[in-house]
């Protein structure tokens, strides 16, 4: 595993932005809004030759303001995004700590210093393996010329951190030095496990339970989990190590059915959770026990399988469901399956992410499936099949002629591809694709996984 570098700081010092200027991608949602980021964002960063993860939090507030107002949800979402700052400092090799050059010191600057000093003494701050606790490194962000750097230096001085880099995460003015004293900080590379890592991509509605699953599956708070939809925006990652296998685990934000470009944030989430489908190799689509399946879900599960990946239908909060009565985990299988027609192949796994009961079934189908995207079947075994397929029920006649199938292989996996070479691939219909599509997935197992069948013409053959 890469080295940590936490970036932390009071909401709206421009952590987000400096965030994705260091990636050279825009990967945070950035806006000049306090507290768009509320989870950590991690996304591995590479300067001089060495490679460290980056971790983006959403911005430490007082803790006494969070006390004077009150109980209400958003407060409480607020004082879980302080709690996710403040254990990234914990886990991290080095601290970013970034202030305002532009808006000069502020009160709250002091708050994360205190953090930040109370990290690095307490015994929490010591990483296994680590003789010394996490270092800070000091900028000051939006600072565009030589006298609003000097101006930053001399002000910052009282937080006890040194006179800070001056940079401009919006023209990239400084980030050069600043990713060189970050380097300088990272502790001495050591050799890390290698092994393959499985991606797998939460997605669903808003409200549906992701993050919760999420936290499940790690052991740990990890995402922030509310009563209220949309509390996670970004496409958050988390990597896990199970029985010697690396497993990345992506929350993502609930896809709305309309996203509202007039609003950014919401835009931009929606984005941020299509490419964490495409970058992923299994993709968990959360259903909610007590609604059934909705249009939304069908349109989520189609871009699964646009994007040619693993699909595993998850039908949470099934512990509600059972004390309300109703049809049966068999019966309501068939249900989700017919209204999926797509994608009749993918499994169900019901569970309640809350109460974790069901929660087994689920890492042994992600595993299943993640087999099963790998899978190649011996070529004389397969044209015994299809050969056999295509004698007892022949395709039907197209434009006057009958389609011939010479010769099967499996050129292709993750996902599975097979190639059939014909006489003319024109004379293929649809449903009788399909067919050949089911006769392998009776006789092989491709639980979960999606098939293309690529028709060919043979070398010398007839073609219309």
């Amino acid at each position: 595993m890469y080295p940590t570098v936490a970036i932390v700081g009071r909401p709206n010092v421009g952590k987000s932005a400096l965030f994705n200027r260091l990636l050279g991608q825009r990967l945070a949602i950035v806006e000049d809004t306090p507290g768009v980021t509320r989870d950590r964002l991690y996304a591995v960063a590479e300067w001089l030759g060495r490679r460290f993860t980056l971790v983006d939090t959403g911005g430490i507030e007082a803790d006494a303001d969070l006390r004077r107002q009150g109980v209400d949800e958003m407060t409480r979402v607020r004082a879980s995004a302080r709690r996710q700052a403040e254990s990234a400092a914990r886990e991290a090799d080095v601290v970013l700590f970034v202030v305002d050059g532009r808006e000069g010191y502020n009160p709250l600057d002091d708050e994360v210093a205190l953090i930040l000093r109370r990290v690095q003494r307490g015994p929490q701050a010591l990483h296994p393996g680590r003789s010394e606790a996490a270092r800070v490194v000091f900028a000051a962000n939006k600072v565009e010329s030589p006298a609003a750097r000097q101006s930053a230096t001399a002000e910052f001085a009282r937080l006890g951190f040194g006179e800070p880099i001056g940079v401009s995460a919006i023209h990239g003015e400084g980030t050069g030095d600043l990713l060189d004293a970050i380097v300088a900080h990272l502790p001495a590379e050591a050799e890390t496990a290698g092994g393959d890592e499985l991606a797998i991509a939460i997605i669903g509605q808003p409200n549906v339970g992701k993050s919760s699953l999420l936290n499940a599956l790690v052991g740990q708070e990890r995402a922030i989990v509310s009563s209220v939809p949309g509390t996670t925006r970004d496409a958050v990652d988390e990597v896990v190590e199970r029985d010697g296998r690396r497993l990345r685990l992506i929350d993502t934000a609930g896809i709305r059915r309309h996203v509202d470009k007039k609003d950014p944030i919401e835009y931009y989430s929606s984005l941020r959770s299509l490419s964490a489908i495409s970058r992923s190799d299994v993709v968990l689509l959360l259903i909610d026990a007590m609604k059934g399946i909705l249009a939304q879900d069908r349109r989520l599960a189609g871009i699964a399988v646009e994007e040619r990946k693993a699909l595993i239908l998850v039908v949470n909060k099934w512990d509600l469901a059972l004390e309300q009565g109703g049809y049966g985990q068999g019966e309501l299988t068939q249900i989700l399956h017919e209204q999926l027609g797509f994608a009749p192949y993918a499994p169900v796994v019901f569970l309640s992410a809350l109460t974790k009961r069901g929660l087994g079934k689920l890492m042994p189908a992600i595993e299943r499936v993640a087999q099963n995207m790998r899978r190649r079947v011996a070529t004389a075994k397969l044209n015994e099949v299809i050969r056999d397929a295509v004698l007892a029920h022949p395709p039907p006649p197209a434009k006057g002629r009958v389609l011939k199938v010479f010769y099967v292989s499996q050129p292709f996996e993750n996902p599975p591809g097979f190639v059939l070479m014909s006489n003319d691939p024109e004379l293929v219909h649809f449903s009788y694709k399909r067919f050949l599509e089911n006769v392998i997935r009776q006789h092989f197992d491709f639980e979960g996984v999606p098939l293309t069948l690529y028709f060919r013409a043979r070398s010398g053959a007839e073609v219309s």
